[in-house]
């Protein structure tokens, strides 16, 4: 009998299908079992299986991904790589429910061209020689063939994808190679993004020898300013000056000076042109900074009319989980996620000193029944909260939560488990893994990290914590405006006495706002339109549409 004959008749012939797939797993069971399978596997898909039939549905998304699907995300991504040694690259869109916004024709035209950019001036490249001798001999070159961006990998692993996106789109919007930093797993977590080259920098760089980038560092633009060894009124913007060094260092940490923060001024970005090489160090989503300067207002217009954008494209461009970390993400979203009709993602960020919190979990319980994300539950001494909000053709979701501690996942499985729903629904509450501290530097705690991100990334609505970088890359990736669970402390913010809020924008949030007038120093938040400041960070900004 054929399948479709099967959905079409599904009610009448449920019991058949519960009898086959019994008899089917009796069988396989003792194979799974001999040939090193997953025990549990069967069961599940039992479940799942009977589950979707006896509902009538002839959607099976439940128990495979989709198979109608755009692996090229619009054209953002190009075809030719090896399959084999990217799995993600292409099978990622078969995991989405959300299709994501679609690229524009000029970004998708623009990333072709800088691809080979990076082909041509990359490393392996003639190119690249030449600019590493330049580099080598301490003299800027006068009228280089190609220009580099190095971006520093550190920190937390939110913070290293922000920054590598960051610097992405200025390397785009200036037409130079990106070379990231491989450290800190920026190599085991990631496919390579670009076709016949990588954006990694080869071993042996000679600016490693440095003893570090900070403050202190002689060739930093902000104190190359500051002590008047850089001048706009004397540089050009034609040819390098005799006295330039060979590089310049952009230090855009947490303890930036205003100097510093010169890199958001038009007549600044004039004078780094001159630089053959650029070293960034910054572990903040500078985008919405870019928005400010009137050299790439135009260009920016074009790559991304819809400015809410902007991650949600680069990232599905850039970040694409290695064969190891996709194996974590596909194992666990087949098993825990595939089955349910709505899937929830719940981000919690709290510190490993910081003790349980009743009141954090009354917010996030609040938080997901009064915006309908979640039924509430009848219990016997309080009456269940109200689920107005909630779909009635909702009958089963599956929750995901991503923490250190695996406390808020115990208490919330714990109420879904020992109390019933008060509209009949199935709740199963998941999380991956508790890690109880930031390991950095650790591969496991890195891939865990990562594949979490992800996951999150594959829901269908999404609960974040104010301030995380976590949340920020996962709801970008998702195409999803979050609920964000603010800090009940944040005085200024729009209903910050509420258990959470509904972000007006999916990009990230820049926490160190860059100044907009570069003569008067004055702050930033109302010069643009479309950048605005973020709730969770009342002084930090974020592009808006």
């Amino acid at each position: 009998m054929k399948t479709t004959t099967l959905i079409a008749d599904s009610k009448r012939w449920s019991w058949v299908v519960v009898a086959m797939l019994s008899a089917f797993v009796m069988t396989v069971a003792p194979l799974v079992v001999i040939f090193g399978g997953s025990i549990d596997a069967p069961a599940v898909w039992v479940k799942t299986a009977v589950a979707g039939w006896g509902q009538g549905s002839d959607d099976l998304s439940f128990w495979y991904p989709r198979t109608a699907h755009d692996k090229l995300h619009g054209g953002l991504l190009v075809e030719g790589f090896d399959q084999e040694s990217c799995h993600s690259r292409y099978q990622s869109a078969m995991y989405r429910r959300n299709p994501g916004r679609k690229p524009s024709e000029y970004l998708v035209s623009k990333l072709r061209r800088h691809e080979v950019l990076q082909r041509r001036c990359g490393p392996g490249t003639a190119a690249y020689s030449n600019a590493l001798e330049q580099l080598k001999s301490g003299k800027n070159a006068a009228s280089p063939e190609c220009t580099y961006l190095v971006s520093i990998s550190y920190r937390g692993l939110g913070n290293r994808i922000l920054a590598a996106a960051s610097a992405f789109l200025y390397a785009l919007l200036t037409d130079r190679v990106l070379l990231v930093d491989p450290s800190n797993e920026m190599d085991g977590l990631f496919c390579e993004p670009f076709l016949n080259t990588t954006w990694l920098l080869p071993r042996g760089f000679p600016l490693w020898d440095y003893p570090g980038f900070y403050l202190d560092t002689a060739e930093r633009y902000g104190k190359m300013r500051e002590n008047g060894v850089l001048r706009t009124d004397v540089m050009t913007g034609s040819s390098a000056a005799p006295e330039m060094p060979a590089f310049a260092y952009i230090h855009l940490d947490y303890n930036q000076t205003e100097y510093d923060q010169l890199f958001f001024c038009d007549e600044d970005q004039q004078m780094l042109l001159n630089f053959q090489w650029l070293l960034m160090r910054t572990d903040s989503y500078i985008v919405p900074g870019l928005f400010f300067l009137k050299a790439f207002q135009e260009e920016l217009d074009m790559l991304f009319p819809e400015r809410d954008t902007v991650f949600h494209h680069l990232g599905g461009y850039l970040f694409h989980p290695t064969n190891h970390v996709w194996g974590l993400i596909t194992r666990y979203y087949r098993a825990h996620l595939a089955w349910a009709q709505r899937r929830v993602g719940i981000q919690v960020r709290v510190f490993p000193w910081q003790a349980e919190s009743p009141e954090l979990l009354e917010r996030i319980t609040t938080c997901t029944q009064e915006e309908g994300l979640l039924p509430g539950v009848l219990d016997t001494e309080q009456p269940a909260v109200s689920t107005a909000k909630t779909a009635p053709s909702v009958k089963s979701s599956a929750v995901v939560i991503t923490s250190l501690k695996a406390w808020y996942y115990e208490q919330m499985k714990s109420m879904y488990w020992e109390n019933a729903t008060a509209n009949g629904e199935v709740v199963v509450v998941n999380q991956p893994s508790h890690e109880e501290f930031q390991h950095y530097g650790v591969k496991s705690h890195e891939y865990k990290a990562w594949a979490e991100i992800y996951l999150l990334s594959l829901t269908d609505m999404l609960v974040t914590t104010g301030k995380s970088t976590f949340g920020y890359v996962a709801q970008g990736l998702a195409g999803l405006r979050p609920w964000v669970l603010l800090n009940q402390q944040a005085n200024g913010t729009a209903g910050h006495n509420q258990p959470c809020s509904r972000d007006m924008s999916m990009e990230p949030c820049f926490h160190i706002a860059p100044l907009y007038d570069c003569k008067r120093l004055k702050g930033s938040g109302t010069i643009v339109p479309h950048v605005r400041h973020c709730e969770d960070v009342p002084q930090g900004l974020k592009l808006v549409e």
